[in-house]
């Protein structure tokens, strides 16, 4: 099942993809995703056919838990040693925008801002002390997720929520996609093109604690609900850690994609004065 939130004109509902169209999930007119996703994915059908649907953010997550430092070929680039457990970090819920919207950066706060595909993980089911196995069967499926980085704040600060969650700085999308037709997530291709160049091209079998795994751990310290979202983690080619090292800049677009999902396209715009 392909799944997440459309505009249809004015009003924005949840929807399910097939074939390429879109079909209005039967659900209250208005009723958001992360309220389907509480009540039971799995209940809903989808018959009515929406013409002119743009999709747009898929939903607000209640709580956004990012890890860093989760590929090998990332750490090898950064040059710093494996973690031993999860390097886990929150964003700002306030931070997450959809496809086509634009990324702002604030020149009079930020000058490095980075580019991070992620697989994203969207929860469906509450979670909690709960072994690998038992994690997976609790997501409801697969997006998406460019977590964008303020690196300058972030290494100032010594700790990076600040850096990770000013406004826009969390597009995800286009769609989210289930399990059972997305397939292994640790198997699964995944890129970043900025105006067309390939800078991130690796894979999720890359990942140094698998999805199963890092939902485990976070579900032995507190409980992820329906509708949260968990960011798992990125590959090589982040612009801090070229020679010489590149930063977006407002013009620029910035395409993440992963294999079997689609490709989560934002441009990047400078803050209005």
């Amino acid at each position: 099942m392909r799944f997440g939130t459309v505009r249809v004109g004015q009003a924005r509902m949840a929807a399910e993809e097939r074939d390429g169209r879109w079909y209005a999930l039967d659900v209250p007119p208005g009723t958001p995703l992360e309220a389907v996703l509480a009540t039971g994915l799995g209940a809903t059908t989808a018959t009515r056919r929406l013409d002119g649907a743009v999709p747009v953010r898929p939903l607000r997550p209640g709580k956004i838990v990012a890890i860093g430092l989760n590929y090998l070929d990332h750490i090898r680039e950064a040059g710093m040693e494996r973690p031993e457990r999860p390097l886990m970090f929150a964003k700002f819920p306030s931070s997450v925008i959809g496809p086509g919207e634009p990324v702002v950066i604030d020149g009079a706060l930020t000058g490095r801002v980075d580019w991070e595909v992620e697989l994203a993980a969207v929860i469906g089911a509450p979670i909690r002390h709960a072994s690998p196995a038992e994690a997976l069967a609790g997501v409801a499926g697969y997006t998406v997720a460019n977590d964008v980085s303020a690196r300058d704040l972030q290494f100032a600060d010594g700790q990076w929520t600040r850096g990770k969650s000013l406004d826009t700085f969390c597009p995800l999308g286009p769609v989210i996609v289930s399990p059972d037709e997305l397939g292994d997530p640790q198997a699964l291709r995944l890129w970043t093109r900025v105006n067309g160049e390939t800078v991130q091209d690796s894979s999720t079998a890359e990942m140094l604690f698998g999805v199963g795994e890092l939902l485990a751990y976070c579900s032995r310290a507190f409980t992820l609900e329906p509708g949260d979202v968990v960011l798992t983690g990125t590959p090589w080619g982040c612009g801090e850690f070229m020679t010489p090292r590149r930063s977006l800049r407002p013009g620029d677009t910035v395409e993440a994609g992963v294999e079997g999902i689609g490709v989560l396209t934002n441009p990047v715009e400078g803050a209005a004065r």
